[in-house]
């Protein structure tokens, strides 16, 4: 039995979701994704205009008219969520921690698969993958998925998204869409990822939370790192140290952007507490125009 708080939400994100999905979302999705290639559809008679290399010659002897081959875009895709779900990923300071946040943009970006009869599939991984669930297409498939991402309890802390790189290398030869799901505080899985990229269509969503790029004035805070352990003091009240810290905050997130971008990746910041829909839609436009260039 699924727990009563726990099934409340799945609804609330199977709703919300859906909702967006026909609202904002599905056309933006099919146009940004394209199909593996191109498959036949039928033959048909010569039309003023078509381009002569398709012509059936063994049809078109045959009938004593020229007809010609016509293909239609095979549209049908493999989806690959790969989420980390380490321990940093349970800190939130604006109503949601940053795994919730990634849970419900799983969720958005599934069902705008499966409405384009796609196939779905997901990895978990924190220092190695602790979940894997192979694709498949289906409302009831996602919501296993979306089931799976809000109850899931990390068995370790630490982070390699190299790991998970390496697993997801072993189990699909074929070409899919990947998107890489983390707030990315894990280290040396520079390599891996330009490999990953250039195998599969890989997009790296980043997580982050407010309060790890500005810290508010609240006096003396102690702060712990989630994976690590590790705990310092912070005195909030002091300017010089607010300012410090947002700095670092803010070139940690410049450099993860400029990194992405040399690995020719595409990268969608999330913050959470912000309209993540509205960027989600946004970076679907930005990327169609540039792909059709």
């Amino acid at each position: 039995m699924i727990p009563k708080e726990l099934a409340k939400k799945i609804r609330y994100i199977q709703i919300y979701t859906s909702k967006a999905v026909n609202d904002s979302l599905a056309g933006e999705y099919e146009s940004m994704f394209k199909g593996r290639g191109m498959e036949f559809d039928e033959v048909r008679e010569y039309q003023v205009g078509d381009d002569v290399r398709s012509i059936d010659w063994n049809v078109t002897a045959r009938m004593g008219e020229p007809y010609v081959k016509r293909y239609v875009e095979e549209r049908e895709l493999t989806v690959m969520f790969m989420v980390d779900l380490s321990a940093s990923g349970a800190f939130g300071s604006s109503g949601q921690t940053k795994n919730e946040v990634a849970a419900e943009l799983c969720a958005l970006l599934a069902f705008s698969a499966i409405k384009n009869n796609d196939k779905v599939g997901l990895i978990v991984f924190t220092d190695q993958v602790e979940m894997f669930i192979p694709p498949a297409k289906g409302t009831t498939h996602v919501l296993r998925l979306i089931r799976e991402l809000l109850s899931f309890s990390p068995g370790q802390k630490d982070t390699d998204i190299s790991a998970a790189i390496e697993y997801l290398g072993r189990i699909t030869t074929q070409k899919s869409v990947v998107f890489l799901v983390s707030d990315f505080l894990g280290e040396n899985f520079e390599n891996q990822m330009r490999v990953l990229g250039k195998r599969h269509d890989l997009i790296a969503i980043s997580i982050t939370d407010p309060r790890e790029i500005c810290l508010p004035d609240v006096g003396l805070i102690e702060l712990e790192d989630a994976e690590s352990g590790e705990r310092i003091l912070i005195d909030t009240g002091s300017a010089a140290v607010r300012n410090r810290y947002n700095t670092f905050g803010t070139d940690k997130q410049k450099q993860l952007k400029a990194l992405f971008r040399s690995m020719a990746v595409d990268h969608l910041s999330i913050l959470t507490g912000q309209n993540y829909l509205r960027k989600i839609v946004g970076f679907f436009r930005t990327r169609e125009r540039r792909l059709r260039r």
